[in-house]
């Protein structure tokens, strides 16, 4: 999405004013207020590219590897988990609102196309920045005059530069959660994806990744195996979470550990989170060893690991 909006011109006085605010006044009842919207929008974004991608299938770890058809059914997801989460049914368009019909147009770049039929509707505008991790949802009435002259092909219009002034944001430049690899450092990525097993890469990536919170569905694609959550546990010696204790690296869950992550003053994590971490002082060796951890003494070789692959 550009990173220079113009300011929103619809104020009192404006002629699509009394209709957007009605409009966006039903939407975020529906939603649970404006601070549910602000939670739950962003995460249903992250929701629907993620499940696009499909990593723990598919190997992919970016929007852009995805096939143009796969872009484009991001779109029709972004339409159904929206309808969902603010419990709109469908209409003549993509949904109604207040007896209204409304097309939601999505869009993972920079504008959006309107098609012939939503000319003079209301448009609910949802975009999604990846780079930048930013995201958008407003409210235009799709006026002849608020869009470009030129068409494509299949006679759908963009939103002209000075058109932007006339959308009515619910959520302009707000963040959402980042694609976890986009964050990662590539030759990290690449060390991580290296190893042949699930367990070694889970392994690889607690190690290289510590004292920052792991959502489940990146350890799902780091493992790539169905129970993955076994190879996580502890394991009769042979899990993730026990082959980095032999190293000296506690392998915490935000459900089970919640305790001892606040404890070693790490940064929460909810119960669909993992930590990992290795612990320096005394202090944290002994609330460790307190929660069960038996961990290697400091400058000791773990066990069943040579020297050369420490």
């Amino acid at each position: 999405m550009k990173q220079k909006l113009p300011d929103s011109l619809i104020a009192p006085g404006h002629a699509d004013y009394d209709l957007l605010i009605e409009l966006a006044s039903e939407i975020t009842a529906r939603a649970g207020g404006a601070l549910v919207l602000q939670e739950r929008f962003p995460a249903m974004l992250r929701r629907c590219i993620d499940d696009v991608i499909m990593t723990p299938k598919t190997g992919r770890r970016a929007y852009e590897e995805l096939e143009k058809t796969e872009k484009t059914y991001i779109g029709t997801r972004v339409e159904i988990e929206l309808r969902a989460l603010l419990r709109l049914p469908r209409g003549r368009l993509d949904t109604e609102i207040l007896g209204r019909d409304v097309d939601i147009k999505n869009t993972m770049g920079s504008n959006w196309m309107i098609p012939t039929e939503a000319i003079d509707q209301p448009c609910l505008l949802v975009a999604a920045d990846e780079a930048r991790a930013r995201c958008y949802l407003g409210l235009i009435i799709a006026r002849p005059a608020y869009l470009t002259q030129g068409k494509n092909k299949d006679g759908k219009g963009s939103i002209s530069a000075a058109g932007f002034a006339d959308i009515l944001w619910l959520l302009c430049d707000h963040p959402y959660p980042a694609n976890f690899w986009r964050c990662q450092d590539p030759d990290l990525v690449a060390e991580i994806f290296s190893h042949s097993t699930g367990n070694t890469r889970m392994a690889s990536l607690f190690r290289l990744i510590q004292n920052s919170p792991i959502a489940r569905d990146v350890v799902e694609a780091v493992a790539q195996q169905k129970d993955f959550m076994r190879r996580i546990r502890a394991d009769k010696g042979r899990g993730t979470r026990d082959l980095l204790e032999q190293e000296g690296i506690l392998l915490l869950s935000g459900q089970y550990d919640s305790q001892l992550i606040k404890a070693l003053d790490l940064p929460h994590c909810t119960g669909s989170e993992f930590i990992s971490c290795t612990p320096q002082q005394q202090h944290q060796r002994r609330l460790a060893e307190q929660a069960g951890f038996r961990l290697p003494t400091p400058g000791a070789q773990p066990a069943g690991k040579p020297a050369s692959e420490r």
